[in-house]
């Protein structure tokens, strides 16, 4: 693909015209964020012609369109990202600097866009970066959340959640579409009408709220292909009823506004009581029932026979949160366009494919019926049939089996099971590493594995190798590019020619001199953020990702509690200085999470202030962990934490990142470990504790018995005893009990330490004194982390996203030509 030409005297113009009739300035006297914006806009200007050239090929060319569901797109900052797949970023950056202005300054004015908190939404931002890059027509569909999930920050060392205020000076990028609104309606009931024989379904005394669509371009690397990430905005069908006003229910006047402005406020609302689960309901179903609407009326406007829609659309659903897709497209299919059930069924099952993003049982999502039944009575009547005609099939294959339909049904024991909704109506449902599928169809789904082995398939996780290695990491990028070539930014298995460097002294000399320099800069970072001096040369040992329990945080700061404490009993020995950086949300009512994060501090604290230890140890949480602040992070990390309870954790895409930019992967054999393990050889790695098949097995004993190991381990018993004893809190000596009691007396499952941290503390304490023997060899360290950069050309997303279009989509290859390149 020939380079688009990038005109600089036009893109300087722009820029200053922006300054000027966006803040009626010269560009000496904006601010930078005035010129973020100005240069922002100046970039857009620049993709219109390929976005809209994109948007003609596709009417003319007319391909099947994946719709890809989900809640959560993190995105990340827009700016930088574009330029590189645009491949201007060096001429921009060339023009920016000769008018006086730093582009790297500039990024730092972007705000991350919080469409999305965690992996899930990564995940859905690295796939349209690959949708477009390699061709294939897509749209994102999500929600414009106004706050996000939250801003983190950490006052006192706890967690204080802010609103994430990413909107308060615009986004350049977006692009509001008033003209594709649709209506949602919620509540009410349904009438049934007869007409010529036929029953007719009409909700009414509904309350309904306009889906606005704000548009996002999506960049392909240098193809021309702009895809587009549709987020819906929410506004009143009537926003302001100036009678009430003038009667002085001043209230009653803005109430219809109110319900729009809650359904796009935040991302995840704190679902522990009833008015925070209706919220994420009327979520889903607004954003999902605006693009089920949306992709039809988008087919209708080339093609009368509505029965072969699945032939033009298919829906991912992003997890189970979209999963209320499948009854929508059978209310219009039936409702709207008049097809009988079993016409509309044939459609739905050969357009939904459902992904499985997770094991744990409590996070496949249920709906109480009363709540579901009063706030989408003809979807709750969908559901109702497709459970009816669902039970009925179990019945005919297990007869006299009441077991199965129990397991199995959709509906049952008061909720709507809505994993067993996308299963049932999927014509595809896929796990996210090896590992993970395999699970599934043994133990999580194996009912519906064993009823339809057809649909189950793998599809292993990725990310795009152009955020997290050429754009977040650009000494690195261009070291590999003098070495291999650039064929890897579209190609990332030809990285794998650096193998050949990996015994090169003078190789490995520039490769840890290239992440030493990348350590000073994430320093820098901590200095600035955190007000801690952290050693460039100390070993930079990293576990960022969500806080959850099964991710195991709290296993990573008691051994960070457990070397401070041989450090203090034995100051004679040689320990290798170590610097452990956290960085982590918790979800807002998760009050273990957030105590961990609490004790984290609270051991930085003690730790990073101790002089007697003269900096062998030091201890950095992160604040408000985010794309932005994680590419540098993944560009200075040696060590990669990722050590989760085996047969939990579904995939990680952090630890393709981190093995990217050459750090090597300390973890369990859980998620896409396994596979990392397998490309890279288990000597590039540090692998510890028990394996999926030993957790499941001592699971269904019931656990075992942690006070054991806390009576015969003075070592393990010493630290267990800091958390009650005021060692990290002398102030409240009681403040980390309930971690405490979490570890030995009961955890969860009515059972002590149910994800296993005491039972692996040994394993993984000797793993850790492998990773500093190894680390002390120099050239064995840099032969390791240069091979696991070299072997990760498998954990690409392009290579996922095709997977997912030979094997489910089945989607064509478009291709856009811009008018200078005709």
């Amino acid at each position: 693909m020939a380079k688009r030409t990038f005109n600089k005297e036009f893109f300087i113009r722009s820029v200053k015209y922006n300054v000027r009739t966006l803040f009626r300035k010269e560009i000496e006297e904006a601010t930078e964020q005035q010129i973020f914006q100005a240069v922002g806009y100046a970039v857009k200007d620049a993709i219109m012609d390929a976005w809209i050239a994109t948007q003609k090929e596709y009417e003319k060319s007319d391909p099947k369109i994946v719709y890809y569901m989900s809640m959560e797109f993190l995105m990340g900052r827009a700016l930088g990202n574009n330029l590189i797949n645009l491949t201007f970023y060096d001429e921009v950056k060339e023009a920016l600097e000769e008018i006086g202005l730093d582009l790297n300054m500039i990024e730092d004015q972007e705000p991350d866009a919080a469409l999305g908190n965690g992996g899930l939404g990564r995940l859905a931002a690295c796939f349209m970066d690959s949708l477009a890059t390699l061709g294939y027509a897509a749209y994102g569909c999500g929600i414009r959340y106004r706050y996000g999930m939250f801003k983190q920050q950490i006052v006192d060392g706890y967690q204080v959640e802010v609103p994430d205020m990413w909107l308060k000076n615009g986004n350049p990028f977006e692009l509001r579409r008033p003209e594709y609104a649709k209506t949602v309606k919620f509540g009410g009931y349904v009438r049934i009408e007869n007409h010529n024989g036929k029953n007719v379904f009409i909700q009414e005394g509904y309350q309904s709220v306009l889906a606005v669509p704000v548009d996002l371009p999506i960049v392909g690397y240098g193809n021309n292909v702009i895809n587009t990430l549709r987020i819906w905005d929410a506004e009143a069908v009537n926003s302001f009823e100036l009678d009430r006003f003038d009667k002085g229910e001043y209230e009653k006047a803005v109430e219809q506004e109110n319900l729009a402005r809650n359904l796009v406020e935040v991302l995840y609302p704190n679902d522990n009581h009833m008015a925070g689960k209706e919220l994420r309901l009327k979520q889903q179903y607004f954003f999902v029932s605006a693009s089920v609407q949306e992709a039809i009326a988008k087919y209708k406007k080339n093609h009368s026979d509505i029965r072969k829609f699945y032939e033009k659309a298919t829906f991912q659903l992003n997890d189970t949160h979209p999963t209320v897709a499948v009854a929508e497209l059978m209310r219009i299919l039936m409702d709207e366009e008049g097809l009988e059930w079993d016409e509309a069924w044939d459609v739905t099952t050969k357009t939904c494919a459902y992904t499985n993003h997770t094991i744990m049982a409590e996070a496949l999502e249920k709906w109480p019926i009363e709540l579901f039944s009063r706030l989408l009575p003809r979807i709750y009547q969908i559901v109702e049939e497709i459970n009816r005609r669902f039970v009925i099939e179990i019945q005919k294959q297990y007869p006299n089996n009441y077991e199965k339909v129990k397991k199995m049904a959709i509906i049952m024991d008061g909720q709507v099971k809505m994993a067993h909704l996308a299963i049932v109506a999927g014509y595809s449902v896929n796990g996210v590493a090896k590992l993970h599928t395999e699970i599934l169809k043994k133990r999580e789904l194996k009912d519906f594995y064993e009823m339809m082995p057809q649909k189950f398939n793998n599809k292993t996780n990725g990310i795009t190798q152009r955020r997290f290695l050429l754009h977040g990491n650009p000494l690195l990028a261009k070291w590999v590019t003098e070495h291999v070539g650039d064929e890897w930014i579209t190609d990332l298995p030809r990285i794998k020619g650096l193998a050949v460097y990996v015994d090169d002294e003078k190789a490995q000399h520039e490769f840890m001199n290239i992440k030493y320099q990348n350590k000073v800069r994430l320093a820098k970072y901590i200095k600035e953020h955190n007000g801690i001096d952290v050693d460039p040369r100390s070993i930079f040992d990293v576990q960022v990702k969500r806080l959850h329990e099964y991710k195991r945080q709290l296993m990573n700061i008691l051994h960070v509690m457990y070397l401070y404490n041989q450090i203090k009993e034995h100051p004679e020995k040689d320990f290798y200085p170590r610097t452990f950086i956290f960085g982590a949300k918790a979800a807002a009512g998760y009050m273990r999470a957030k105590l961990t994060i609490k004790l984290i501090n609270s051991v930085a604290d003690v730790v990073n202030n101790d002089a007697s230890i003269n900096g062998k140890l030091k201890v950095v949480f992160i604040e408000d962990y985010r794309v932005s602040n994680a590419e540098w992070i993944f560009a200075a990390a040696d060590v990669s934490e990722q050590i989760s309870t085996a047969s939990k954790e579904a995939s990680g895409t952090g630890n393709m990142k981190f093995m990217l930019n050459g750090a090597v992967t300390l973890g369990t054999m859980d998620g896409a470990n396994v596979e990392i393990v397998e490309e890279v050889g288990e000597e590039n790695a540090f692998i510890f504790g028990m394996s999926a098949d030993e957790v499941i097995d001592l699971e269904s004993k019931g656990g075992y018995d942690p006070s054991q190991l806390f009576n015969t381990d003075q070592e393990i018993r010493h630290v267990l005893m800091q958390l009650i004893n005021g060692e990290y809190a002398p102030n409240d000596p009681e403040r980390f009990r309930e971690l405490y009691n979490a570890l030995l007396i009961d955890g969860g499952y009515n059972r002590p330490d149910p994800y296993f941290i005491l039972k692996d503390f040994r394993s993984y304490a000797d793993a850790q004194r492998r990773v500093e023997e190894a680390y002390r060899d120099e050239k064995r360290w840099a032969k390791m982390a240069m091979l696991n950069v070299a072997h990760s050309g498998k954990f690409t997303s392009d290579r996922t996203i095709q997977e997912y279009v030979d094997d489910i989509w089945k989607l064509d290859k478009v291709t856009v030509k811009l008018e200078e390149e005709a």
